[in-house]
């Protein structure tokens, strides 16, 4: 009689551990399958944070994007008026100026008939570099022109005018490139960089490097002024305004200078990739 009490007192013990076992066993799971919900939750979540920034950030770098191609819209625009008043309104002035001094040439004193040709000609000149600044404003023909005779025509302009010594080089292959409105802000980028050594460099050259390569355009420009400060510089609109059109077209923009050791301006375009996008869309 002890022997079986004692075999079933050991059955009802073996059965309690075991129903322990198993409802260990499910709290474990249990455990398991909240601990995984948790996790996948914070993966979602974190996840759609993710995303909303992500949309945040391209939000406000397409609202910046809109902001600059608007500005740079508006400015071209106003370079455009200025230059149709300067070949319409003072051009005109001039023109009609040349030709009543034509007229009057054969009236002329033989002893003031030298100092008359030299104001004559001065007149002339004046009306040819009016005409060729309001070409150099107007963006729709630095469109039909192209870049490279863009930039050479500006370059003959500074030499004509004997500013400084200015010159052009085009290494590789030009018919590579795809001109576009992207030729229209390169060619202000370099247009305000000639200016800014014409004004402030002090410089007695200046030369640009068009090198067109199977994908990119690399321009550099190069005087030898005094150079400047470029953490002073970079407060000034200029040169923001040329990062900021090089950002706009995806190139990269890199400007070296120091005090007493000139400039050296480099533009590297990816005119392929960005025909592949523009294509794309």
């Amino acid at each position: 009689m002890n022997i079986v009490l004692f075999f079933i007192l050991i059955s009802t013990q073996n059965v309690s551990t075991a129903a322990e076992r198993y409802l260990l066993a499910y709290m474990i799971g249990v455990l398991l399958i909240v601990c995984s919900l948790i996790i996948i939750f914070f993966i979602v979540f974190q996840k759609r944070k993710n995303k909303l920034l992500l949309e945040k950030i391209e939000r406000e770098q397409a609202f910046q994007e809109e902001i600059s191609i608007t500005q740079i819209e508006i400015q071209e625009q106003t370079l455009k008026n200025i230059g149709q008043e300067l070949h319409d309104n003072v051009g005109q002035i001039l023109s009609v100026a040349n030709m009543n001094m034509s007229i009057l040439a054969m009236q002329v004193p033989a002893d003031l008939k030298e100092s008359f040709t030299d104001t004559k000609q001065a007149v002339k000149d004046s009306l040819s570099e009016l005409r060729a600044l309001s070409k150099t404003l107007n963006s729709d023909v630095i469109s039909n022109r192209g870049l490279q005779e863009s930039i050479s025509s500006e370059i003959n302009r500074l030499n004509k005018l004997k500013l400084i010594d200015a010159s052009i080089e085009v290494k590789g292959n030009p018919a590579l490139f795809t001109e576009g409105k992207q030729s229209i802000i390169l060619f202000r980028i370099l247009q305000e960089c000639i200016s800014n050594t014409i004004k402030y460099a002090k410089a007695t050259s200046f030369q640009i490097v068009l090198n067109f390569t199977q994908d990119h355009l690399i321009i550099t420009a190069i005087d030898n002024g005094i150079g400047f400060d470029i953490a002073s510089a970079e407060k000034g609109s200029g040169l923001i305004n040329m990062r900021n059109r090089a950002e706009l077209i995806n190139a990269q923009f890199k400007l070296t200078t120091a005090n007493g050791q000139g400039m050296k301006l480099e533009i590297n375009y990816p005119y392929q990739e960005a025909f592949k996008s523009s294509f794309k869309k």
